[in-house]
């Protein structure tokens, strides 16, 4: 193990202590899943200027020859976090694959190419009403639409009252997703319109399937991680070990009061991960 090592921190749960244990104990038959923005990399005001965390790649590469797969299941298009996070052309991380648009897109480290389905028409009707309506809460200025391809967000972390504004526009733009056919799916601090049946845990649990994994790791951040924790439960409740993790001190509670391991930010999960990877 050697001196460097640190002794890895409990999980709160006997169903993460079993998650745990069982990574240990077959690592080969495992998938460990992860967020991007929060998780692997940190928050910052401007979601373009987001890297992953310095020791995330070196941890993946660590971890991934022990493991069944490595994933990273994200609201970006796949090939921005391909590119934020440093993941392409990584010796040891041949086989990672990214799900981009909550499993909409998939990236293959193996080819290097994204495929994807075409996106759902109510996206871009709901593009084109935003600015419009945007403009009837002129006093939200700050408010940002990002262009996602496969949906469309509004960010509200550069306005003056970021809360007050996130607040102001959730009924607006939630009628406004109901009438394009759909769903909202409330962040931190952004509201994100997406076509319904596509969330973290239909891309985990199908991924799951296809790896034919019996563990499952799951870390996420935020709102948008809880259908991949209730898959991870799902896959629990039929006696698959899985092991929740929650990047943050509790900016999410509804997270974190979920997850079987609560690490305060991007750092400690990736080491996390490194101390993982040096025990096997």
């Amino acid at each position: 193990m050697g001196s460097h090592s640190h002794p890895l921190p409990t999980p709160v749960t006997s169903a993460g202590a079993e998650g745990l244990a069982a990574l240990l104990a077959r690592p080969g038959k495992a998938v460990v899943a992860l967020d991007f923005d929060g998780t692997l990399a940190d928050i910052v005001p401007d979601p373009e200027s987001a890297r992953a965390h310095p020791g995330a790649v070196p941890a993946l590469v660590a971890l991934a020859p022990h493991v069944a797969s490595v994933a990273v299941i994200t609201g970006r298009p796949a090939a921005v976090a391909v590119r934020y996070g440093g993941f392409a052309g990584v010796p040891g991380l041949e086989h990672l694959v990214v799900l981009g648009h909550y499993g909409a897109e998939r990236w293959d480290a193996v080819s290097g190419t994204v495929t994807a389905p075409p996106p759902h028409p109510g996206v871009a009707a709901a593009r084109d009403e935003l600015p419009g309506l945007l403009e009837q809460f002129a006093s939200w200025s700050g408010t940002w639409i990002e262009e996602k391809g496969q949906a469309v967000a509004v960010h509200t972390r550069r306005a003056a009252d970021p809360q007050g504004a996130f607040d102001a526009l959730r009924g607006p733009l939630a009628d406004l997703a109901a009438r394009h056919g759909l769903v909202l799916e409330p962040g931190r601090m952004v509201l994100e319109l997406r076509p319904p049946g596509v969330d973290k845990g239909v891309a985990l649990q199908e991924y799951v399937r296809e790896v034919g994994a019996e563990t499952v790791v799951y870390g996420g951040d935020d709102l948008g991680d809880l259908p991949a924790f209730a898959a991870v439960n799902a896959l629990r409740a039929q006696g698959r070990p899985g092991l929740l993790l929650c990047s943050g001190t509790g900016d999410v509670p509804e997270l974190a009061g979920q997850a079987d391991l609560v690490l305060p930010g991007p750092g400690a999960l990736v080491g996390f991960l490194a101390s993982v990877a040096a025990r096997l």
